[in-house]
């Protein structure tokens, strides 16, 4: 058998063996959240009634059988693409029209890439005015959505081909040690971004004003100084204008650091939640997450650049896709289209990592507000509130979820004021 062959029903089954996968924690799941559908657990029946409870399950389930549609359909469409010849052709059209310059390979992997998001639109679609609209979660209009999309797809055309075309020419311009190099370049480029992202990213989608005066921003202001935590402001983002999902987060570095409130988050909790919310994401910045994050997306980044470094030397490589060896685009190319099939098996490890995280800046929170019961009372109005699913089966929760479930959080929430307690357990 020829290795090329065996190449192809390698990653063939792979891609397959991902979507069995999908499928078998999917039917898990939703066997287990039936099993518990018939009465509300004791330990939710303080803050929820059986009739959100139900409504949860019942949201649970639809976003499970779209999910499985969409998996299906994803299985289909990759194998497609990358054994049909389409993408050989589609190069070698480029090439004979454009030529093999940077530019013109960097526009051949950027319509590759369009296209293939076309094919996504009719799910997103779905799921916001269809799935999204049913439960009520629903608040975009048709205009703001198909807003949205136009104007992702020109800041891949401002930033995303110019980074192609750099990744191209670093490989005319580097020899053997491209990858390396590549790997700074995208890795300083993702840097600027974090920080540019609040100033000129984020508002183009939403609208960013001031928290206005008042007791909430005194007390989120009184928070950060008394955490030493460094923020330019506190902004309200108008998430409602997309989705009654609510959410807080803080973006940019340095003096560029913002902390960001959605407008329901505001209209959804108290003063003190909305504190103790906050706190938790102060959390994470004081227990360096977010450069531990970094460093490890980096390293992984890296591991990535050399395997395709060695890949794109080996002929076989080239001929199992069905293209002539010697043009490093294509290899880039297939490389980043199966990244998401490896990656899936990589994910309950990461998720593993996130969680832990989770738990330690849940605990920041409870030790800077000296109690628990404003973060346990945020967390049950946003499961509420968000239709969690509150009783997912613990397979396939620790493979998909990067948060601890509701009830994982409050219980560890509960030993997280003593310190020494809650360090021993994770």
């Amino acid at each position: 058998m020829h290795l090329e062959t065996i190449v192809t029903a390698v990653v063939a089954g792979m891609i397959f063996a991902r979507l069995a996968a999908e499928l078998w924690l999917s039917s898990l799941n939703c066997r287990h959240v039936r099993a518990h559908a018939g009465n509300l657990p004791p330990a939710f029946r303080d803050f929820m009634g059986q009739a959100a409870y139900q409504r949860s399950i019942a949201y649970t389930l639809a976003r499970q059988r779209f999910g499985n549609v969409e998996a299906v359909f994803d299985a289909m469409v990759l194998p497609a693409v990358l054994f049909s010849g389409v993408l050989p052709w589609t190069f070698h059209f480029f090439s004979r029209e454009l030529g093999q310059s940077p530019w013109a390979m960097a526009a051949c992997l950027f319509a590759v890439g369009i296209v293939l998001s076309l094919l996504s639109l009719p799910f997103d679609w779905i799921s916001q005015f269809r799935l999204e609209q049913k439960f009520g979660f629903n608040t975009t209009t048709q205009r703001t959505w198909w807003l949205d999309r136009f104007k992702v797809l020109l800041l891949a055309l401002v930033l995303g081909y110019p980074l192609l075309v750099l990744i191209l020419k670093i490989v005319a311009w580097t020899g053997p040690w491209w990858w390396l190099w590549d790997w700074g370049a995208v890795v300083a480029f993702q840097l600027l971004a974090s920080v540019l992202a609040p100033v000129l990213i984020l508002p183009l989608f939403n609208k960013l004003t001031p928290l206005p005066d008042g007791p909430l921003r005194q007390t989120l202001l009184d928070l950060t100084r008394r955490t030493r935590f460094q923020a330019k402001s506190i902004q309200l983002m108008d998430g409602s204008k997309r989705s009654r999902h609510s959410n807080a987060f803080f973006t940019g570095f340095g003096r560029f650091r913002i902390i960001v409130l959605f407008d329901t988050l505001v209209a959804q909790l108290s003063e003190s939640e909305l504190e103790a919310v906050v706190a938790h994401e102060i959390g994470h910045y004081q227990r360096k997450h977010i450069p531990k994050m970094l460093v490890f997306a980096s390293v992984s980044l890296l591991a990535c650049f050399y395997l395709a470094a060695v890949l794109v030397r080996q002929n076989w490589f080239y001929r199992a896709f069905g293209f002539a060896p010697g043009n490093i685009a294509p290899a880039l190319l297939v490389l980043a289209l199966l990244a998401g099939t490896f990656g899936f098996w990589t994910s309950p490890l990461i998720n593993w990592w996130s969680r832990r995280f989770e738990y330690q800046a849940d605990a920041f929170a409870a030790q800077v507000m000296g109690q628990t019961r404003s973060l346990v009372g945020a967390l049950r109005k946003l499961s509420q509130g968000n239709l969690s699913n509150l009783v997912p089966h613990p397979i396939y929760s620790r493979f998909y979820y990067s948060h601890p479930t509701l009830l994982e959080r409050e219980t560890t929430l509960e030993e997280s004021l003593n310190a020494d307690a809650f360090e021993e357990k994770l």
